[in-house]
Order: structure tokens, then sequence, then C-alpha cells
């Protein structure tokens, strides 16, 4: 199932029109889903993982943490995947990404 999303257009159109196409169209809507070489499930592991390597625990990472849950990662496996990362991407990081994980994952409990 194709990812319908729209973030690009709603925040850079105007701004930065092709941009916002690469990752609207190509970013999520064919790149992600690309289902029968990589599930969703495994996407979100992949790019969690590769925002918390690089320190990036913004909205776009809160937006992914909350994707990885809607594609079926447990509390236990995000605890046990930050954790193994935190000893390859590091321990400050891996706290960053804690506090965020935590909160998603605790949300609506």
């Amino acid at each position: 199932m194709a990812v319908k999303q729209t973030a690009g257009r709603d925040s850079l159109g105007s701004f930065a029109p092709k941009f916002a196409e690469l990752n609207d169209d190509v970013l999520f809507g064919e790149v992600w889903s690309r289902e029968q070489e990589l599930s969703l499930r495994d996407r979100s592991l992949v790019t969690v993982v590769a925002l918390m390597a690089q320190g990036l625990v913004d909205s776009s990472f809160r937006f992914h943490l909350e994707n990885a849950k809607k594609n079926g990662i447990t509390k236990a496996e995000i605890a046990e995947v930050l954790t193994h990362a935190a000893f390859y991407a590091g321990w400050p990081k891996a706290w960053a990404a804690f506090y965020m994980a935590k909160e998603v994952w605790d949300e609506g409990m």
C-alpha cells in the first residue's frame, strides 16, 4: 500500500516545490511503498536508528517513532533497538531517543 504523504507540500510547497515533491512522492510515495523488498515495520526500525545515530531527536524523529509504533514496533522492541544502537551511535544520543520513545509508547496508557 502506497504511503500518502503531504507534509512536504503542506510545509514547503510554495517555498521549495521540488524538495516537497521529492519528499512526498519519491521518499514516502515510492521508497516507503516498496514493501516487497522491506516491510514498513523494518523500514521504521531502520529510519529510527538512522535518525538516532545522527542525534536528530526532533519532530521528524517523533513522527518516525509514532510511525514505528503504528507499524507494529512494541515498547519492548523499541527499548531493545535503542539499547543495542546506543553502543554504536552513542550513549547521549540514546538517552535523548529514549526520552522521546518513552513519551510515544506511554501515550494513551
